[in-house]
C-alpha cells in the first residue's frame, strides 16, 4: 500500500499516472492484525498466508487477467492462488541453476566455479523457485571480460571476507551482465505470451504455438541483441 516503500510507491505512481486499476492490499498489515504465531503443517504455508490469498483474489474477482507477473513479489503463493491464476516470476539464474536471492545465485555460481547462467521467468507454484520455465535466456560468465575476475578469486581462500564480498568485481559483473537481461526478458516474455508463442494449458504445462511441451522458450539471441543494442 501507499507508505509502505519508496520503491513500491514509485510503482503506483506509476500505474496511476497510466490511469490503469489498481488494487492495493497489505500483507504488512494484515498480517499485524491475525494471528501469525500458527503455524502451518508440514510442507504448507501458515493458516494467515492463505487467508491473505484468498482475500487478494476476493478483491480480485472482478479481473479475470490471462497472465499475472509477480513483479517484486518476494512471498510464496499458496495452492489455491497459483490454480486460479496463470503467475509467473522473474527468476535470477537460467533453467536448472541455483534457486534464492540474486546474491545467493551468484555466490553459488562463483563457489561451483560455473561456466554459463541466465535469467528466466517461470510458472509459479506452491513451492519457492521450482515452478516450470515458461522463458529464458543464457550468457556465459568465462571468456572476457570475465577471466580476470575468476583468476583473482582463484588466489583468495575459501573462508576470506574478499570472496565473499558484494564489492567483489566478478560477484558485481555477473550482477551487471544478469540485470541487464531482467527487464527486457520480462518484457519479451510478456511480448511472446500475446503471440501466442508461448502458452500455459489448463494443467498448467507450458507449450509453444504448436501445443507442444517446452521447457521453457529461449530468447537468448533477442536478449543478446537488446542488450547489445
Amino acid at each position: 500500500e501507499p507508505g509502505e516503500s519508496r520503491d513500491s510507491d514509485l510503482f503506483l505512481k506509476l500505474v496511476g499516472d497510466y490511469h490503469l486499476p489498481l488494487v492495493c492490499f497489505s500483507y504488512q498489515k494484515f498480517k499485524a492484525r491475525t494471528d501469525a504465531t500458527i503455524a502451518g503443517q508440514a510442507g504448507t504455508l501458515p493458516p494467515w498466508r492463505l487467508d491473505y490469498d484468498r482475500e487478494v483474489m476476493n478483491r480480485l474477482q472482478d479481473f479475470h487477467p490471462d497472465l499475472c507477473v509477480l513483479a517484486g513479489y518476494m512471498l510464496i503463493v499458496g495452492k489455491e492462488m497459483c490454480q486460479r491464476y496463470n503467475m509467473i516470476n522473474l527468476h535470477p539464474a537460467a533453467p536448472g541453476g541455483p534457486a534464492g536471492t540474486w546474491q545467493e545465485v551468484i555466490w553459488q555460481l562463483i563457489d561451483n566455479e560455473a561456466g554459463e547462467t541466465g535469467v528466466m521467468m517461470h510458472l509459479v507454484t506452491p513451492e519457492l523457485d521450482k515452478g516450470p520455465p515458461v522463458a529464458y535466456c543464457t550468457f556465459p560468465i568465462r571468456g572476457e571480460p570475465f577471466d580476470r575476475y575468476w583468476q583473482e578469486i582463484e588466489k583468495l581462500l575459501p573462508t576470506s571476507p574478499e570472496r565473499h564480498s558484494e564489492k567483489n568485481p566478478l560477484f558485481k559483473l555477473i550482477r551487471q551482465y544478469g540485470l541487464s537481461r531482467e527487464f527486457p526478458l520480462i518484457i519479451a516474455t510478456i511480448k511472446a505470451f500475446s503471440q501466442g508463442k508461448i502458452k500455459i494449458t489448463a494443467d498448467k504445462r507450458i507449450v509453444n504455438a504448436d501445443g507442444r511441451p517446452i521447457n521453457g522458450y529461449n530468447l537468448t539471441d533477442e536478449m543478446n541483441e537488446l542488450v547489445k543494442g
